[in-house]
């Protein structure tokens, strides 16, 4: 091993910034020596100083650092790097079950008969829990009191759960519910843009400490060893998030995208991130928007074109004069919705806008000038004057060309134009279902109201995407002022609900007097969380609810949120639209549609005149003159001043630390998971799949909640029995996605999405496949297949995989018994957290896939040499079908660098992980 500190470039320099010196690790200096690095896209400056940062000689090397100085020559370079971000971002959804799993390692690390202790997170871990709260109550003043009363009742196990975690676990924080949704709390109060940590003497810290920071140093090169002399280092911020939407921070110049919980959980306790040196794709934006077209609009119609680019597993890094128009919310906007286009990232370099906004939401003026000295040393700073650096690719957009938009009904990237709203509700959803094109009005018991195909019956302004940007909501605002003043009011049969991903956002609504127009047509606060866009939409009235499923009607919603996936929203509602805060509210107001919201009215005023749409659509000036006179600096450093503490029922919970949890026996939120059960120092060996039965052939874009749905368990799917057999009343069920912590539940929900079509059951919809002939619950099938001693597999379509980072999809489907996945094309997160489960991901040879197989669900599978993998080769797969007869095609291993191997052969992840503390 090389020493370290020797054979490597010593970069280290200092520089000065608020009338402080610091450390950091020169770019300048490594370009002396590995050539001009000047070209290189911002974001892979970033990934340089990390590499600089951790060289070591040994996980990161000279010619690791010189392979992103040769990435210039070609834009793409095939390297496996090791990257290790600087912190980690969690929300509750995904949090509580990685919590469990450091719970339950430290179990295993007992009976290995290590130390509980090295399962401690090494990096600072924040979890903001955001998405439990549902919509129950909406359109009243006490909907807000009523839905976190509801919260804490539900979720109160897993509350005290996660407090039991803050006051166990080194470096970890909870963000208490009602504070917000936890990528605006990032992005308004958690990032740094440039982080710094300093090195205490060693006389002055805790045992505990001393640990973290031994380790720290093991990766953090210091060229002075002298540990008795405090050194404040400066480094860019970056993170991986346990949510897919963690990107929204690359829009202050943050480096960070979602993984699965499990990777998170490496990265917590000192494993490097192992990755490919990406491709980055330059996005140049020019011109600025026209007048009433929102940030929604330009990010809409960003996620179609980087779709139809194609851009999974790149980072996408946005250039050009067109910047200089954007706000940072705008920005922030762009960034949240990667997952959608299929990026890594899309990064915003640093520059005047995010000194701007750091000053706007309340970070001191230290950091202020450390961020701009810091990215000006180190080349990371953008200017007007700013060459554009070389990109592997390249697409630009014109902005002022932009026009009003929504996307639907299915997916984020299928934008639409406002205009031809109803056109594309008709047409796509035409033949689906039962006279879909016709809008005959069918009663509603006890209403005098009807209710017709293309109904809006959920309108909820939403989402950490939108309302992080005071544009939208200040526009939404003043739509419904200005709707308010001509007598308008929402349709009676639509759900309305405004949560926004901050306090703050209530206090300037306040300030302004918008709340009071908001709340008049039904838009009052009902939480500080994820609520409509994770699927959180709480239940629609009953009468509604019934007369849309009695007679097979097509329900729409509308929310301001980033995914609309079949299912997601709610159970009632099979056509989903994302748009702006401003159109949700509008059509709040219209109800439905199936109507041109641009040349039909939206209603009568109470003159009795039609209203339409651009009678209360406000101006771009109208906007920003309340913008400029209502939110302020000191909101937000009120907000986040106490961020921490919580209402009196988080205080009011009680709970000790202590090295391991004591788990509540009988539990149906968290339990003990099976990952470690008999588990030794060294793994099995590795063997082929033989015979393996298909679990399910599935399509294109099966996402994530496909997988492992969020929302609502039904009673009569396998999960619903479950919790009924365990006492739990239907009205307790809680949501899948408040479930994770409770493995029993969740691999009977995987493969459970109402929405889901498994081609080896035909016409039939839901979670469904056949065992030996019988059509039964995918659960069912595969406890049999685990009884016959049959390995599975899942064939699917191309982007399997899309979606969230959740990383239950991945755990759901080992603990079904699946081995493998062949598929068309993985979706980065999900192709990630198979490998990091032990379940082999491979990619069908270009030409081949199910359909060109004919497969009809009846064969077998046997995956050749798996024990002499290696990262990316060719695989071999033979089909036996049901007449005997064979047939070998090709795949590709997407096991794509040697540390995923690694996690593989371990059986995941936590097994390597594991097993290397407690070999140390």
């Amino acid at each position: 091993m090389t020493a370290v500190g020797q054979d490597t470039l010593s970069t280290r320099s200092t520089l000065q910034a608020g009338g402080k010196s610091y450390a950091y690790y020169s770019i300048d200096k490594a370009a002396a020596k590995i050539g001009d690095v000047s070209a290189l896209p911002f974001s892979m400056k970033v990934l340089l100083e990390n590499l600089l940062r951790f060289e070591d000689g040994v996980t990161v090397t000279v010619e690791d650092i010189r392979a992103l100085a040769d990435w210039q020559k070609e834009q793409r370079i095939n390297r496996e790097i090791q990257y290790r971000p600087a912190r980690v971002l969690m929300q509750d959804f995904t949090g509580v079950p990685c919590v469990v799993d450091l719970a339950a390692m430290r179990d295993a690390m007992n009976k290995l008969g290590g130390d509980a202790q090295k399962i401690n997170p090494l990096v600072p871990v924040d979890l903001v829990i955001d998405h439990s709260v549902m919509v129950d109550e909406f359109g009243t003043p006490k909907a807000f009191e009523a839905n976190v009363d509801l919260e804490y009742e539900r979720n109160m196990e897993r509350y005290e759960f996660l407090k039991w975690g803050s006051k166990a676990l080194n470096n970890f924080r909870v963000v208490p519910p009602g504070t917000g949704i936890c990528h605006q709390v990032n992005l308004e109060y958690l990032a740094r843009a440039v982080w710094s940590s300093t090195q205490t003497s060693a006389a002055d810290r805790s045992d505990a400490d001393r640990r973290q920071e031994d380790e720290f140093v093991a990766f953090d090169r210091r060229d002075d060893r002298d540990r008795r002399d405090a050194v404040e280092v400066a480094y860019p911020d970056t993170l991986v998030g346990t949510d897919s939407h963690t990107t929204m921070v690359n829009g202050l110049g943050v480096l960070g995208w979602g993984v699965g919980g499990i990777e998170a959980e490496a990265a917590m306790l000192g494993q490097p991130v192992s990755m490919l040196i990406p491709e980055v794709v330059g996005f140049k934006l020019t011109g600025e928007l026209a007048e009433g077209i929102t940030a929604t609009d330009l990010v809409l119609t960003v996620t179609q074109m980087l779709r139809a680019k194609g851009v999974v597993g790149r980072f996408v890094e946005f250039y050009g004069p067109g910047l200089d128009a954007l706000s940072l919310a705008d920005r922030a906007t762009i960034a949240n919705m990667a997952p959608e286009y299929g990026a890594t990232c899309g990064f915003f370099p640093v520059d005047s806008q995010t000194l701007d906004y750091m000053r706007l939401t309340g970070r001191p003026e230290e950091t202020i000038a450390l961020t701009e000295a810091y990215a000006k040393a180190q080349g990371m700073w953008r200017t007007a004057d700013t060459p554009d650096p070389v990109f592997t690719d390249t697409l630009s957009l014109d902005m002022s060309s932009v026009q009003p938009s929504l996307a639907g009904p299915k997916r984020p990237q299928d934008r639409v134009p406002l205009s031809q709203v109803d056109e594309v509700f008709n047409e796509s959803l035409a033949g689906a279902y039962s006279d879909v094109t016709s809008h005959p009005r069918h009663a509603v018991e006890g209403e005098e109201h009807g209710i017709a195909n293309g109904d809006v019956v959920i309108a909820a302004i939403t989402s950490c995407t939108n309302t992080s940007n005071p544009s939208v909501l200040v526009a939404a605002g003043l739509v419904a002022r200005k709707a308010r003043e001509k007598g308008l009011t929402r349709k009676p049969w639509v759900k309305t609900s405004l949560a926004p991903g901050s306090q703050v956002v209530t206090d300037y609504l306040n300030k302004a007097g918008l709340t009071e127009d908001l709340n008049a047509i039904g838009f009052n606060l009902v939480g500080y969380g994820c609520t409509t866009c994770i699927g959180n939409s709480g239940p629609l009235a009953a009468p509604i609810s019934k007369a849309i499923n009695d007679n097979d009607l097509v329900a729409a919603s509308v929310l301001s949120g980033n995914r609309n996936f079949e299912g997601r929203v709610s159970p009632d509602v099979r056509a989903n639209f994302l748009a702006s805060p401003p159109l949700v509210v509008a059509y709040a107001l219209k109800g439905t549609v199936t109507q041109d919201m641009i040349n039909t009215p939206i209603g009568k005023g109470s003159d009795g005149e039609d209203v339409f749409l651009k009678d209360i659509w406000p101006s771009n000036a109208e906007v920003r003159a309340l913008m400029d006179a209502n939110v302020t600096r000191d909101m937000f450093q009120s907000r986040y001043a106490d961020v921490f503490q919580g209402d009196v029922k988080w205080r009011s919970i009680q709970v000790e630390g202590s090295d391991t949890y004591s788990w509540r026996a009988g539990s149906t939120y968290v339990a003990n998971p099976p990952y470690f059960e008999g588990m030794g120092m060294e793994p099995a060996p590795v063997a082929d799949i033989v015979d393996a039965k298909p679990l399910a052939i599935l399509g294109d874009s099966i996402t994530t909640d496909h997988i492992s749905p969020a929302g609502s368990i039904k009673a009569d799917s396998p999960a619903g029995k479950y919790l009924l057999e365990h006492q739990v009343s239907r009205a307790d069920f809680n949501s899948y996605g408040a479930r994770r912590g409770n493995h029993e539940v969740m691999m009977r929900g995987t493969f459970a999405n109402i929405r889901i079509k498994n081609e080896m059951v035909p016409g039939i919809e839901g979670g469904m496949t056949h065992y030996n002939g019988e059509v039964m619950p995918i659960y069912d099938a595969a406890m049999r297949h685990k009884a016959d001693g049959t390995p599975l597999i899942v064939i699917a379509g191309k982007e399997y995989g899309t979606g969230s980072s959740r990383d239950w999809a991945a755990k759901g489907t080992t603990l079904l018994g699946v081995r493998a996945v062949i598929a068309e094309s993985f979706e980065r997160i999900h192709r990630s957290n198979l490998v990091g489960m032990g379940v082999l991901p491979l990619q069908f040879a270009e030409g081949v896939d199910r359909t060109t197989l004919k497969l009809q669900g009846d064969e077998t599978f046997t995956i050749h040499n798996v024990a002499a993998l290696r990262p990316r080769q060719d695989v071999e797969v033979t089909l036996t079908r049901k007449d005997g007869s064979t047939e070998t095609f090709t795949t590709r291993c997407r096991i794509d660098t040697v540390n995923e191997l690694d996690y593989f052969l371990n059986g995941g992840i936590l097994q390597y992980v594991l097993r290397k503390l407690a070999a140390a």
